[in-house]
């Protein structure tokens, strides 16, 4: 059972955002479930997962410093695809995919989306 509900990120250009997200999560198996108008969307599996919303407080949507969002690939090749579709979208290379040495058969790539969330993406088979 996971211990979350979900996970969210600010932006302050949805249309943009959408585009990123519908693009680097799909490459891991995930899409968009749901648009909320101009407040955000939903991506996930067959439940809501991962949220980006234009900030409910009316200001400008800003990152967190330390905070990074992992998700799961289910091999290598999906932890490549999801790096490589991030920078082509205009992401930013933030650490490049390779091993990691924390874990068994830990294998990840790291990026920052357009609004500058640093996000991961973790495989642990040898796959």
């Amino acid at each position: 059972m996971s211990v979350f509900t979900h996970v969210t990120v600010g932006t302050n250009d949805l249309e943009k955002a959408r585009a990123f997200y519908d693009k680097v999560l799909g490459t891991i198996g995930l899409k968009r479930l749901a648009d909320l108008g101009d407040g955000g969307s939903i991506w996930g599996t067959t439940e809501p997962s991962f949220f980006v919303l234009k900030p409910a407080n009316g200001q400008p949507a800003s990152v967190g410093n330390g905070g990074t969002i992992s998700f799961r690939s289910p091999n290598r090749a999906g932890v490549k695809a999801f790096h490589e579709a991030a920078v082509s979208s205009g992401g930013k290379d933030e650490f490049p995919v390779g091993p990691r040495d924390w874990a068994p058969n830990a294998f990840a790539g790291y990026v920052r989306d357009l609004d500058g969330n640093k996000l991961a993406v973790y495989s642990f088979t040898t796959e």
